[in-house]
């Protein structure tokens, strides 16, 4: 499971990852990210780690069925979070096929969406 202060929990967090940081889709999820680098720091203090936030519509399925998905995402960004760089937030905005994909499809895109977030893939 993601560690608590690794979550996004603030509404202006979700708000601007989502408007003003890039995004990759997947077909069964979008990835947002904003990245750490433009956030000011005071001289001498380090950057905070990577955030990560996530939505589940009920577009998704009924409660049961979108938070299986919520716990799968939080799952395999437990191991990802560290591959942003410092300050970053992200935000993984689930799309309605997800809650019909398994878990290894859910991995595959989010590596997928992750991997040309960080410069490492074309369309």
């Amino acid at each position: 499971m993601l560690p608590r202060e690794y979550r996004l929990r603030r509404r202006e967090d979700f708000a601007s990852a989502v408007r003003r940081g890039r995004r990759a889709g997947r077909p069964t999820l979008v990835v947002h990210l904003r990245s750490g680098a433009t956030d000011p720091h005071a001289p001498g203090e380090s950057a905070p780690q990577a955030r990560a936030g996530f939505v589940v519509s009920k577009a998704v399925g009924n409660a049961v069925v979108r938070n299986t998905v919520k716990r799968r995402l939080r799952h395999l960004m437990r191991d990802r979070v560290a591959l942003f760089p410092p300050g970053s937030l992200v935000v993984v905005r689930a799309l309605p096929g997800s809650g019909d994909a398994d878990h290894a499809r859910l991995a595959q895109d989010l590596d997928a969406a992750i991997q040309r977030l960080l410069g490492g893939g074309t369309r």
